[in-house]
């Protein structure tokens, strides 16, 4: 009898104990505080304005780039000041804008006084007749006898009888500064006219049927033919696989070590990446990023 109490007092103390551990590490888990998760920092908009100054020609890459931009960061307003790209060169050069536009390479003497151009597209430079000139193809040598008044009847090249009119940029133009580079008329050529912008070369070819001039790719329009060079068309397939002889490039210039604003600094890097390509495209240049 005294040996059955005793068993039993053991049991029940037993089960005491378990059940006052059991109790402590519930106790101990609902006392536990959560852990903490680090907040990261909310990065704030970008706002204020990005001015680019310089090349008409780039006009269509530069508007499809800022429209996108700004739609991205509503904050931010992209400027564009069509002013030629020496223009644009110097600006950026003197701190006028953020970021100079040229539709040419830097020169030697651009690059020692401290600027940086990095090429965001190329882009083709079509030579343009009037729809109604039968003249299909021309040579790189002919289209330099043609501007440097070696050639001045369109008979001379298969064509109807009728004086050849030379239109072109002016001078600082880089759409004219890679024109005569390619073809060898640097400071040869005979203008009839010489204009200020892309688009209005485009319109005086387009109302004189004995005009011939240049253009950009990106700024080409019907009202004009272009016509092939050396047997090739110039077209974004043309221009990057380097078949299409008369090319240049579409330049971001910046001065070496200044620092962008913020908001200058994010257009820089989305034109000059691989996002942009597209819109790069649709406007008529060929990406190269």
């Amino acid at each position: 009898m005294k040996k059955g109490f005793a068993l039993l007092l053991t049991l029940t103390l037993a089960a005491s104990l378990l059940a006052g551990c059991g109790s402590s590490e519930k106790e101990t888990e609902s006392t536990q505080e959560p852990a903490q998760t680090e907040q990261q920092p909310e990065t704030a908009p970008l706002s204020g304005s990005v001015s680019t100054n310089g090349s008409t020609s780039m006009e269509k890459v530069i508007g499809a780039l800022s429209e996108q931009f700004m739609a991205d960061n509503s904050g931010v307003k992209v400027t564009y000041d069509a002013t030629g790209s020496g223009t644009g060169i110097e600006a950026a050069k003197n701190g006028t804008c953020d970021i100079g536009l040229s539709s040419r390479a830097l020169k030697d003497e651009e690059a020692a006084a401290g600027l940086v151009g990095t090429t965001v597209a190329l882009d083709g430079i079509a030579v343009i007749v009037n729809p109604a000139n039968g003249v299909e193809d021309l040579t790189v040598e002919q289209i330099a006898q043609i501007f440097s008044g070696e050639i001045t009847d369109w008979s001379q090249l298969g064509g109807q009888s009728g004086t050849i009119s030379c239109i072109g940029r002016e001078a600082g133009s880089g759409t004219r500064d890679g024109f005569e580079s390619i073809t060898g008329t640097t400071d040869a050529c005979k203008l009839d006219q010489e204009l200020t912008s892309t688009g209005a070369v485009i319109e005086a070819v387009a109302g004189n049927p004995n005009a011939i001039g240049y253009a950009s790719l990106s700024a080409l329009k019907d009202t004009v033919k272009a016509v092939t060079v050396g047997g090739v068309t110039c077209s974004e397939e043309t221009v990057l696989d380097g078949s299409y002889e008369i090319q240049r490039p579409f330049v971001l210039v910046t001065r070496d070590g200044a620092a962008l604003s913020a908001q200058a600094q994010a257009f820089f890097d989305f034109a000059t990446s691989a996002a942009a390509g597209d819109l790069i495209r649709a406007a008529g240049a060929v990406p190269v990023a």
